[in-house]
Formats: structure tokens, sequence, C-alpha cells
């Protein structure tokens, strides 16, 4: 990934590790993945809102603001697949204890 700084791994890492913390019988991964989306989209538009004077402007741009965040997140989301796809075995099979 480039343009980014020193702690964005750390600060993604915490995300994950909070998911992670979250997991249990009645919140399966699907479910805390959903609640994970959906916060990142909120704070996404609370960015997004803190960039404009009102809502008029906030509107006239949001066809735009959603295909940035759509294209941004689909290169996130590709670049991790290929990774495990390339990396499957190391980071789904459990290690042998020897």
């Amino acid at each position: 990934m480039s343009n980014t700084d020193d702690d964005f791994f750390s600060r993604a890492d915490a995300h994950i590790h909070l998911s992670n913390d979250q997991m249990s019988e009645t919140a399966t991964r699907g479910k805390v993945s959903a609640s994970m989306m959906y916060a990142t989209a909120r704070f996404n538009a609370w960015v997004t809102a803190c960039g404009w004077k009102n809502a008029e402007e906030m509107a006239a741009a949001k066809d735009d603001t959603v295909a940035y965040f759509v294209a941004e997140y689909q290169k996130m989301l590709e670049e991790n697949l290929s990774d495990y796809i390339a990396h499957f075995d190391d980071y789904m099979r459990p290690r042998s204890q020897g």
C-alpha cells in the first residue's frame, strides 16, 4: 500500500484485534464483520461531513464520495484477498507444535 504513514498498519491491527476480541458463539465472524463495516461507513461519513460547510455541499459530492470509498475498499480487499490466496496455508492452517 502506498501513501501510508508509519502507524497505518498499527491502527489497522488495533481494529482487527478489537474485532477478534468481540467474536463469540453468538457474535460470529459474519456479525462482527458486519459491525466493523458499519462502523467504518459511519466513521467515513463523519470524516466526509467534516470537510463541508453545509448539507447541500455534502449532498452535491455524495456520488463522488461513495465512488472514492468504494474504489479504495475494493483495492484494499483485492490486495488482501490476493495475500490470503498466496499465503493460505500459512494463515489458515495451524502450525504443528514440535
